[in-house]
């Protein structure tokens, strides 16, 4: 979970030297080991420039390094960076996003994936009709907005990456492919951690996507798939017709939709386990869905935060 971290300031403002801290400000290993991540402001004195190398997000003055953003604090052993909080999503293969369809190319559609230039999905990265081993045909190509079109949602896998940096992503798996029945939460992508499994079961009946791009699709749980790859249905997989979802489902999705936008706001990362206290916590206080965007929310923070 994020801290802040308080640190002196100089008391000159018309020089640009930093005053050497005391001791107890700076952060040494131990208090790396103890946090998983910390909070800085531009400006803020991190640690001593002798026992720590300077990286990204941050400079060197004097015997000081210090943060150049406003982010997280992450050292790989002897390394400092700062991760900026307001930044694109860097991807690495093997990531879960979500994306949106923001064009179809011949064999290929082009996807918004929050990150610095659209992602690519190539013809033969999807599932088609009768088995994932066959090849794609010409008439698959000229039915490529049957499978999908532009604003459609989906989840996937990066699966490599292109010459310019672009991603190739791909929707081989039956848990991927195209979203329906929920709406997406768009959260900073530093606040997503790596987790086990980024697709989470609510007991409320409702299923989270957590992208690894800040994507998160909240939607009505759905059971597993008995089907084998042989058995793919590609009408109900690539239908944009979504099933009917009774009320109290759809209060559950939009109060699980706050609680991830309240989060957000107060840049506490998003982890299974936080994500299911949350909830806990907000069916024992029996408020309406909307106060948690008011002073629940802000209640919610509290016991999230005393918790952790």
């Amino acid at each position: 979970m994020l801290s802040f971290v308080s640190f002196s300031h100089p008391t000159d403002h018309g020089s640009t030297h930093h005053h050497l801290p005391d001791t107890e400000d700076l952060l040494d290993v131990a208090d790396f080991e103890s946090s998983r991540s910390k909070l800085t402001c531009p400006g803020e004195i991190i640690t001593s420039s002798q026992a720590f190398m300077r990286g990204h997000g941050t400079y060197v003055d004097k015997e000081d390094v210090i943060a150049s953003v406003a982010g997280t604090v992450e050292r790989v052993n002897k390394l400092v960076t700062v991760r900026a909080i307001r930044t694109r999503y860097n991807p690495e293969v093997g990531d879960l996003v979500v994306g949106r369809i923001t064009e179809v190319q011949p064999r290929r559609w082009k996807v918004d994936a929050n990150s610095r230039q659209d992602a690519i999905l190539m013809l033969s990265s999807v599932n088609l009709p009768g088995g994932v081993q066959r090849r794609k045909l010409e008439s698959d190509e000229l039915q490529m907005r049957n499978f999908f079109e532009e604003g459609d949602l989906l989840v996937a896998e990066v699966q490599a990456f292109f010459s310019d940096g672009a991603m190739s992503l791909h929707t081989r798996s039956l848990k991927y492919g195209k979203l329906r029945n929920g709406q997406l939460v768009t959260v900073p992508p530093i606040l997503v951690r790596r987790l086990k499994s980024h697709f989470i079961s609510l007991p409320c009946g409702v299923d989270l996507i957590l992208g690894l791009n800040g994507y998160i699709w909240v939607s009505k749980q759905v059971g597993d798939s008995d089907q084998g790859e042989e058995g793919f249905d590609a009408e109900a997989v690539y239908s944009n017709q979504n099933d009917d979802v009774d009320n109290a489902t759809r209060t559950a999705i939009s109060r699980v939709s706050n609680i991830i936008r309240v989060l957000a706001d107060h840049f506490i990362p998003l982890t299974d386990t936080l994500l299911l206290e949350a909830y806990e916590w907000v069916i024992e206080q029996e408020g309406e869905t909307k106060d948690l965007l008011g002073d629940a929310g802000e209640a919610l923070v509290a016991a999230v935060s005393s918790r952790g």
